[in-house]
């Protein structure tokens, strides 16, 4: 009984699940305008992202980044059964929790009149991420392991 309940693909279930979840309801809220505002003020003088918002505009650019979100997060539900999808989904949720930690890069993240170690509220917003590009990453890794393993072709 307890070799079953510390089988570690639970462990992998539940970050598959938790992931699914962020990525669902971070991509849900980019069509909202608060949101797209609220991202505007972060992305739209980053080099990576600058270029949506005069061709997109506020809510377009947004969309697209919250298009990307719910297709890398259904990627992700979709490892349960696909390894193929499963590893195309960590390797995107691996971007995007790289990208946002890049943001980390411009500055402005120790509290001012504080310093380090008293975080701003971008380095609360950002360093969570570490945590979710390693989920991410155990995703992949688990995935990969699937497809080249000997796991036959239901889990590729």
């Amino acid at each position: 009984m307890i070799n079953r309940i510390l089988n570690p693909q639970y462990a992998i279930h539940a970050l598959r699940a938790s992931l699914v979840f962020i990525f669902l309801m971070f991509g849900i809220a980019k069509f909202a305008a608060y949101e797209a505002q609220g991202v505007a003020r972060t992305a739209e003088n980053y080099w990576l992202f600058g270029w949506m918002y005069p061709i997109w505009g506020v809510q377009g650019a947004s969309n697209a980044i919250g298009t990307v979100e719910l297709i890398t997060g259904a990627l992700i539900a979709a490892g349960a059964v696909s390894a193929r999808a499963g590893l195309l989904g960590a390797l995107m949720g691996m971007a995007t929790f790289l990208v946002t930690l890049s943001f980390s890069f411009d500055g402005n993240l120790w509290e001012e009149g504080y310093g380090f170690p008293f975080m701003a509220g971008r380095a609360q917003f950002l360093f969570k991420d570490a945590v979710l590009l390693a989920a991410c990453f155990a995703l992949a890794i688990d995935a990969a392991r699937r497809l080249l393993g000997a796991g036959g072709a239901a889990s590729r």
